[in-house]
C-alpha cells in the first residue's frame, strides 16, 4: 500500500517513521507542513490522487492547549477541518484513514475509565476540535479508525518527561498537579499498535489506547526522576487550582483499551515499564 502519515516531525510521527524500517512492504510518504499543507484542501486532493494513497494516519495536529483558548481558527483549521479533507480525499480512492484523537474530547468528571461508547462532552477548545474531526473523519470515510490517547511522549519533541528531567537537574524544588488522574503513553506503544491494526486490516470505530495503569501528574513526575536518578529536587504536589491555566484539564482521563486489545489482539506494557524504555534511549 501507498500510506501518508502527516505531522511526520511529531513526537507519534517520529515514531511512526522509525517503525517503517521494519515494515518495508509498503510504500510510505511521510509529510509535515512543509511538504503538505493539509489545511489546503486542494493541496490534500492533489497529493492524495497523484501518489495514488491507499491510507493515511493522522497524526497532524494543533496541541498547544492553551494556546488554543486563544487562537480557536487555527485549530480548528488543523484538528477539524484538515482531517475532513483528509478523510474525503482518500475516500474517493476507497482508502481508509487513522485519526489520532485525544482524552480531552471528555470533561473528565467520570469515576471510572472512559470507554469508546460514552458521550464525548469537551470543555476546551482544543477537546471542541478534536472531537469535530473525530465527526468529520467517520462522515467523510467509511473506512476510518479513530484513536483516542492521553498524556504521550516520547524521546522527541516537547512533552512532560523532557521537561521534568530538565526542572529536576535545574531546581531543588519542583510542585506538580496530584489531582488530574489519567495514564501516560508512550508514542512508540501507540506507533506499534497502529501498526498491527494497519497490518490487520482497518476496522472502522473508535478505539481508546493509552499504556496500562493509572497515575497522577505528580505520580507520574516522581517516577521520571526515580527511574532517571534525579534525587536532589523534592517534588511536592499541587491542587490544579494551584496552577491556573487558560484551558481547563479533565480531572479524570483514563481510558478503557478493551475493544482496541481484542479487536486486534494487542498487549499493551504498563505505563512505568514503557517510561524505562524511553528513558533508556534519551
Amino acid at each position: 500500500m501507498n500510506i501518508l502519515i502527516t505531522g511526520c516531525n511529531g513526537q507519534l510521527g517520529n515514531e511512526m517513521q522509525r517503525l517503517q524500517t521494519e515494515n518495508t512492504q509498503h510504500r510510505w510518504f511521510n509529510t509535515d507542513v512543509s511538504e503538505l499543507d493539509i489545511t489546503r484542501q486542494s493541496d490534500v486532493e492533489q497529493f492524495v490522487s497523484t501518489h495514488e494513497i491507499d491510507g493515511i494516519v493522522n497524526c497532524a495536529a494543533y496541541t498547544a492547549v492553551d494556546q488554543a483558548e486563544s487562537n480557536p481558527q487555527l485549530c480548528t483549521a488543523l484538528n477539524a477541518e484538515a482531517p475532513a479533507y483528509l478523510a474525503a480525499a482518500v475516500a474517493k480512492r476507497n482508502g481508509w484513514m487513522v485519526q489520532i484523537s485525544t482524552d480531552y474530547v471528555f470533561d473528565g468528571t467520570h469515576h471510572i475509565p472512559y470507554i469508546e461508547t460514552d458521550t464525548p462532552c469537551p470543555n476546551s477548545v482544543y477537546g471542541d476540535t478534536k472531537l469535530a474531526g473525530e465527526l468529520a473523519v467517520q462522515r467523510f470515510c467509511s473506512r476510518s479508525a479513530i484513536v483516542r490517547t492521553a498524556w504521550l511522549y516520547s524521546r522527541f519533541g516537547n512533552n512532560f518527561v523532557k521537561t521534568m528531567l530538565r526542572l529536576g537537574r535545574e531546581r531543588k524544588e519542583l510542585g506538580v498537579i496530584f489531582d488530574q488522574i489519567g495514564t501516560p503513553t508512550y508514542a512508540r506503544d501507540l506507533a506499534r499498535a497502529i501498526f498491527t491494526m494497519i497490518e490487520a486490516g482497518i476496522r472502522a470505530g473508535v478505539y481508546h489506547f493509552s499504556n496500562e495503569g493509572v497515575a497522577s501528574w505528580f505520580d507520574f513526575a516522581k517516577s521520571i526522576h526515580r527511574l532517571a536518578g534525579i534525587n536532589t529536587c523534592r517534588v511536592s504536589p499541587l491542587h490544579t487550582a494551584e496552577y491556573p491555566t487558560p484551558a481547563r484539564r479533565p480531572a479524570y482521563s483514563v481510558l478503557d483499551k478493551t475493544k482496541i486489545k481484542t479487536t486486534y489482539g494487542i498487549k499493551i506494557p504498563h505505563w512505568e515499564e514503557s517510561l524505562c524504555e524511553c528513558l533508556a534511549e534519551m
